[in-house]
């Protein structure tokens, strides 16, 4: 892992992006990293548009701001494609993974991001079968998880048992990491 990794999460209210986030930031700190993970939302509503932050790091992290420069976007929502800049300070080595149906080509053509790496897994799908509701957060960690490299699937779904087995049934904790290991094996790069 680099000294540091910036992660914007862009999705609608009620996705579970910033849960999406706490999970990713709980895996670092199970891994004995440090982290931040803060949402960027207001008065919004089920269904607006939000974002959320994540900061990994081996070392302390003394940055306390939004994340202009991400090093990785994360789309749970596609109908967000063309409508928010979700491309916006993406660095030019970048990576953007988008919860969709679109070939990472596709993407590319849509946001305009001509560098870096393009993913895309049709996590809505993936969680609909799996979990029978569209809540894209599980899977798009397991895709975040091939994409990056910087936590395996295992440490992924060890906190997702840890996380969400005080929440809910343990049949739906499976659901969930079936969802996080099938969005790892059908991403698609580009």
């Amino acid at each position: 892992m680099r000294d540091l990794t910036e992660i914007r999460w862009h999705g609608r209210g009620g996705q579970g992006v910033v849960t999406a986030g706490k999970l990713l930031a709980e895996t670092a700190m199970a891994a004995g990293q440090y982290f931040q993970a803060f949402p960027d939302y207001g008065p919004e509503r089920m269904g607006a548009p939000i974002r959320a932050y994540t900061r990994l790091s081996p070392r302390p992290i003394t940055i306390h701001s939004q994340i202009e420069n991400p090093d990785v976007v994360l789309v749970l929502d596609p109908t967000l494609l063309g409508t928010v800049p979700v491309t916006e300070g993406l660095k030019e080595d970048g990576i953007l993974v988008v919860n969709t149906s679109m070939t990472p080509a596709e993407v590319r053509r849509v946001t305009g991001f001509n560098t870096g790496k393009v993913f895309t897994v049709d996590a809505s799908h993936i969680a609909i079968e799996e979990m029978g509701r569209d809540i894209t957060n599980t899977p798009m960690l397991g895709a975040f998880a091939r994409a990056t490299g910087l936590f395996d699937i295992q440490e992924l779904s060890e906190q997702l048992r840890a996380w969400f087995g005080r929440r809910i049934t343990q049949e739906m904790v499976e659901a969930n990491i079936r969802a996080l290991r099938r969005a790892a094996e059908e991403i698609q790069e580009g």
